[in-house]
């Protein structure tokens, strides 16, 4: 098939050169470049650079629903979607002979939206999956055309489940093309009433709460590993934590505060006596590094000398 394919992050590389083995890929469509760190230099995104290398047509509309002319001239079979992060409008999807599919990290209608597998590891699900669904005019509604799932590991971080995700997208979308290809359809609609939405993840979101169970903080920090990164605050300044540990030790202590320093870790009240061992972190301004590193600069006179984190 002629594909028109849209999509953003690394979890959509994976998708596009499984789909590049067995399609021809007309043309690419990403997010525009963005500024990114205290220089504001603009970063590519890794849909992008797969199209620079490929010498596929390459298109980063502001709004694609405004800017889609060019697209259409590109007499694609079908359009397909994996995490492009813009509404495609009905008279783009409309166009192609076999209309638009979007591959979605989630077992639909669960978490429609946008960080689908940030907030199942949040949540603590016990499994996930991919959806392959027919695009329509709202979020991630379209009907069902397959899907997958997989456990969700107490180990697995977010980056985890990216990885493993599309690896079982890009298998799942393969079928569903060759079933298209041979005029099969098996669409299923959804359950509209079941629905949950897992939209993108904001800055507030990203804030550790420490009156939460210690399982649920471990949780929130697995989620955002390693974007957009969990954090919390010391005198102020920003902590990012990578890797954690629910704690044996208990205490009657105000959530957030330092229940222990040990030579490898700090250890914070949570919720219902609970604790968290804090293992990995990224201080404001430096490097990720273990806790026992920092720790063996100026960590422990600082963890020391406070009453709490997170404030």
């Amino acid at each position: 098939m002629r594909i028109l394919f849209m999509g953003t992050p690394e979890f959509s590389v994976t998708i596009l050169n499984g789909l590049a083995s067995k399609h021809d890929i007309v043309g690419v469509v990403t997010q525009p470049d963005k500024p990114v760190g205290r220089k504001k230099e603009l970063l590519s995104s890794p849909v992008k650079q797969w199209a620079v290398t490929h010498q596929v047509p390459l298109f980063q509309p502001n709004r694609i629903k405004d800017e889609y002319e060019a697209l259409v001239k590109l007499n694609a079979d079908i359009i397909v979607t994996a995490a492009y992060g813009q509404f495609v409008n009905m008279d783009l999807i409309n166009h192609h002979k076999y209309k638009a599919i979007n591959v979605h990290a989630s077992l639909l209608p669960k978490y429609r939206g946008g960080a689908p597998i940030h907030q199942a590891i949040k949540d603590g699900c016990s499994e996930t999956g991919v959806s392959i669904i027919y695009m329509e005019r709202k979020m991630d509604a379209g009907d069902i055309l397959a899907m997958d799932k997989l456990p969700i590991l107490d180990s697995d971080t977010c980056g985890d489940l990216f990885e493993k995700l599309s690896v079982l997208g890009t298998r799942l979308v393969l079928k569903v093309l060759d079933d298209l290809d041979q005029g099969k359809s098996y669409a299923i609609p959804q359950d509209h009433s079941q629905a949950t939405f897992a939209y993108n993840v904001t800055k507030e979101e990203e804030l550790l709460d420490f009156s939460e169970e210690a399982i649920q903080v471990r949780n929130h920090i697995r989620a955002y590993n390693p974007n957009p990164g969990a954090y919390t605050l010391i005198e102020g300044n920003v902590i990012k934590v990578y890797e954690a540990k629910v704690s044996n030790r208990t205490h009657n202590l105000t959530a957030g505060s330092i229940v222990d320093i040990t030579k490898e870790s700090f250890i914070v009240a949570c919720g219902n006596q609970t604790a968290i061992e804090i293992l990995t972190i990224k201080p404001q301004g430096k490097n990720r590094m273990s806790v026992k590193d920092f720790l063996n600069g100026n960590g422990k006179q600082i963890l020391k000398r406070i009453e709490k984190v997170g404030i």
